[in-house]
C-alpha cells in the first residue's frame, strides 16, 4: 500500500482550523490537539502550508496558554506557572493574561512539554519563557515518591508525567525542575517486581541498584509506577526520561538493557502492541519503536510488517491513521502512526529525535538555543 503525505497534511491543517464533534474530549487539552497538528506538519515536511500569518497565529495563542507573573507573585503563584491545556474553564480579562488568582489557574506538566515543543517547531527562540519560573512550576508538581502530578489541581501521579517533567527540564537545560535522583529512584522502582516491595519494603534504592540484576520485574520492562504491569508506553516515557537525563546506561545494567530490549521486540506481532496478549494497535510503533532506538536495537524489528500494518490504518480520502483497521481515524493515532514511519525513515517523512518525539530539525533549533543560553 502507498503512502499518502498530502491527504496527512490536509488531515492536520484542518485540525488546526476546525475540529469535529467527536474530538470534544480533548476540549481541555486542545493545546496537545495543536502540538499533534503542527509536529505532524513537520514530520511530513509540509510547515510551509501554513501561512506566516497562520504560524504567528498559532504561537501568540499558545503563548496565551502561558500563566504570566506578576511582580506580586510569591511561592505558592510561582508554583502555578506553566502552560495550560486549553483556555476552557477561564475566560481572560481584556488585557489577554490570565489572573494567577483564578482557581484553575495553573499549568500542566505535559502542556508545558506540548507547548514549548510546538513553538520550537514554530522556529521560536523561547525568548518570553521565563524558564526558571516554569521549571520551578514542574518541580511544584513533583511528589514525595518521585513521580509527578500533572497539575496543582489534581491528577493522577505516574510515569507519563516523569517523562513530561524530564523533556520541559531538557528542553529548558534547567533540571532544578525536578529532584533527579528521587526521580530516578520512581522509574527504577517501576522496574521492580511488586512482589519485592511487598516482602522487602524497608530497603532503599542503594539496595537496589547495587542488586540491580536480581531485583527486578520479571518481564524486564517499566510499568506506569510500582508494582505495577509492564506496559509499551510507560518504558518509553521512563527510558526516554533516564536517556534525556544521560543516566540510562549508568542506572540499567547490561543484563537489564538486554532483558528491556528482548521484552520491547517480543510485541511485536505485525505491528506493536503494548502488552502480551493484546492487539497490535499504531501508535506503539512509536513507543515501542522508539524505545527499541534509543536502546539501539531497532534494525531488529521486521520493517516491512510494521510498515505494512500501519498503512492498513490509512484512510485514503480524509487522510489520518486509526488505531485499528477498519476503524475511524483520530489526531492521536494519526500523530503516532506518522511518528511511528519516521523512524522506518518512509520516505515523504524527515527524521524523528526519538527521545523529544520531535524533528531533528527541531532538536537542533533546540540545540543552538542551548548554545545561545550557555554563551549568555
Amino acid at each position: 500500500m502507498d503512502f499518502n503525505p498530502k491527504k496527512h497534511a490536509r488531515y492536520f491543517l484542518r485540525l488546526l482550523n476546525i475540529l469535529p464533534s467527536h474530538a470534544s474530549n480533548y476540549d481541555s487539552t486542545r493545546l496537545l490537539l495543536c502540538f499533534f497538528a503542527v509536529s505532524g506538519l513537520d514530520l511530513l515536511d509540509a510547515l510551509d502550508q501554513l501561512t506566516p500569518e497562520k504560524k504567528e497565529h498559532i504561537r501568540e495563542w499558545v503563548y496565551h496558554l502561558l500563566i504570566q507573573a506578576k511582580e506580586s507573585d510569591g511561592d505558592d503563584e510561582v508554583a502555578r506557572w506553566g502552560f495550560q491545556g486549553a483556555s476552557t474553564l477561564i475566560l481572560p480579562p481584556a488585557t489577554g493574561v490570565i489572573d494567577n488568582s483564578e482557581p484553575y489557574a495553573c499549568g500542566h506538566v505535559s502542556m508545558t512539554y506540548t507547548g514549548l515543543g510546538t513553538l520550537l517547531i514554530l522556529g521560536d527562540d523561547l525568548s518570553r519563557v521565563n524558564r526558571k519560573v516554569v521549571a520551578a512550576g514542574v518541580r511544584a508538581c513533583q511528589q514525595s515518591d518521585g513521580s509527578f502530578c500533572a497539575t496543582l489541581a489534581g491528577s493522577e501521579c505516574d510515569m507519563r508525567f516523569v517523562y513530561s517533567a524530564a523533556a520541559v527540564c531538557y528542553i529548558l537545560q534547567d533540571w532544578s525542575g525536578m529532584d533527579v535522583g528521587l526521580t530516578t529512584n520512581y522509574i527504577m522502582q517501576s522496574l521492580v517486581s511488586h512482589n519485592f516491595f511487598q516482602l522487602l519494603p524497608g530497603f532503599t534504592m542503594i539496595f537496589l541498584i547495587n542488586h540491580d540484576d536480581i531485583f527486578q520485574s520479571y518481564d524486564n520492562a517499566f510499568a506506569q509506577g510500582p508494582g505495577l504491569e509492564s506496559h509499551g508506553g510507560h518504558t518509553f516515557c521512563a527510558v526516554a526520561s533516564l536517556s534525556l537525563m544521560g543516566t540510562l546506561h549508568t542506572m540499567l545494567s547490561t543484563r537489564q538493557l538486554d532483558g528491556l530490549r528482548r521484552w520491547c521486540m517480543m510485541r511485536q506481532e505485525s505491528g506493536f502492541n503494548g502488552r502480551p496478549n493484546k492487539p497490535v494497535d499504531t501508535c506503539y510503533s512509536f513507543w515501542v519503536g522508539a524505545t527499541l532506538k534509543i536502546l539501539d536495537c531497532y534494525d531488529l524489528i521486521n520493517k516491512s510488517e510494521n510498515r505494512s500494518f500501519t498503512l492498513a490504518t490509512q484512510d485514503n480520502i480524509t487522510g489520518g491513521f486509526a488505531k485499528w483497521t477498519s476503524t475511524d481515524v483520530e489526531p492521536l493515532h494519526t500523530y503516532f502512526a506518522l511518528a511511528g514511519l519516521s523512524l522506518l525513515k518512509e520516505p515523504g517523512l524527515i527524521e524523528i529525535h526519538p527521545e523529544l518525539n520531535l524533528s531533528q530539525r527541531t532538536v537542533e533549533h533546540l540545540h543552538k538555543l542551548h548554545e545561545q543560553w550557555t554563551c549568555n
